[in-house]
């Protein structure tokens, strides 16, 4: 297994933060990975985005080189990688993209293809010539222009709201308790300054050198490590609560919601779980056509729902937002009454 050795006063002074390039980076590997469909809200966001990030790979054979190299799943025994050029430690509080992204200025294009060639082997050929930073760079601006930067400010507030909640239950439960909810069952504080980072079969690391340790929540099922050796360390882990219900305890959230959009605007929200057309909500509803049409370009208008032209119909679904106000309250069957 995995093991650092993180002395007392660097894990005392160690911080949470939020940081605009990780969460830049998560959303990445939600549309790059094929096994990162899973949940409600990564569903929605390929949804989304993946038609237009295929486009941007199939316009330059170095992005879709990057794209196959960058990182390695886990299968089975095989540790997953990530290169470390994606994954440069937080700045901290007030860095924005730009600033973090321009850590990227300190690695050589030599040293970013032995980075992926240890993680892929052999390369593509477009991989191997000149611009392979500038190529990096352009698709992580991208990634962070098209899909993450208008939801920026709704995103940080949930980033911050599992800040809060860890520092909370640092407090109550100390570092094993915080360490044993970051992401996976691999991390666990193990006592005398001994934290289990994952499950491989790697060399313990000291830290007895490092000057700081940032832990960064961001939107994604997975969890990395970042470091720029030997002074600055950080571990990435997936937030909690992006999808939490915010209702009163003892509410009924299904029928809160009713009451904030109109029953038959939730129900129609709520059946939106899959791609639907009009007719087929309609049939579902039982509402006219006309009807449903009015509540989607209500839904359309606020950001909940988004659209897409499939053939002769087009075809509505929830987006973050909408996945977000839903949340895990409304059954599959709600139908307006």
């Amino acid at each position: 297994m995995g093991t650092w050795i993180i002395p007392a006063d660097l894990l005392a002074e160690s911080r949470f933060v939020v940081s605009p390039l990780h969460e830049t980076v998560a959303a990445l590997t939600v549309l790059s990975r094929p096994d990162a469909n899973g949940t409600p809200w990564q569903r929605s966001f390929r949804a989304a985005y993946l038609e237009a990030y295929r486009d941007l790979l199939a316009s330059d054979p170095m992005l879709k080189a990057l794209d196959a190299t960058m990182w390695r799943p886990r299968r089975g025994d095989k540790p997953g990688w990530m290169a470390d050029f994606l994954t440069p430690p937080p700045l901290g509080d007030g860095a924005t993209f730009e600033d973090e992204l321009a850590q990227l200025l300190a690695w050589e294009e030599p040293r970013m293809r032995a980075e992926l060639r240890e993680i892929a082997g052999d390369l593509p050929v477009a991989a191997e010539r000149p611009g392979i930073r500038d190529a990096v760079t352009e698709l992580l601006r991208w990634i962070w222009t098209a899909t993450v930067q208008a939801d920026w400010p709704r995103r940080r507030r949930v980033l911050e709201a599992d800040i809060v909640s860890r520092a909370s239950q640092l407090a109550s439960e100390g570092w094993a308790g915080v360490f044993d909810t970051l992401g996976t069952k691999q991390k666990k504080w193990l006592g005398d300054g001994v934290l289990q980072v994952n499950g491989y079969d790697l060399p313990t690391r000291d830290l007895s050198d490092a000057h700081e340790l940032r832990f960064v929540p961001v939107h994604s099922d997975g969890s990395w490590l970042a470091w720029d050796l030997p002074q600055r360390y950080a571990i990435i882990y997936p937030v909690s609560g992006a999808l939490a219900g915010t209702g009163s305890d003892g509410a009924d959230p299904a029928r809160a919601l009713a009451r904030l959009i109109g029953a038959n605007r939730a129900g129609v929200l709520a059946l939106l779980d899959s791609p639907r057309s009009t007719t087929q909500l309609a049939a579902l509803t039982q509402l006219p056509v006309g009807a449903v049409g009015n509540h989607l370009r209500v839904l359309l208008d606020a950001g909940v729902v988004m659209r897409r032209r499939a053939g002769r119909e087009v075809l509505y679904w929830r987006t973050a937002l909408g996945e977000e106000l839903a949340g895990s309250a409304l059954p599959s069957d709600t139908t307006p009454e």
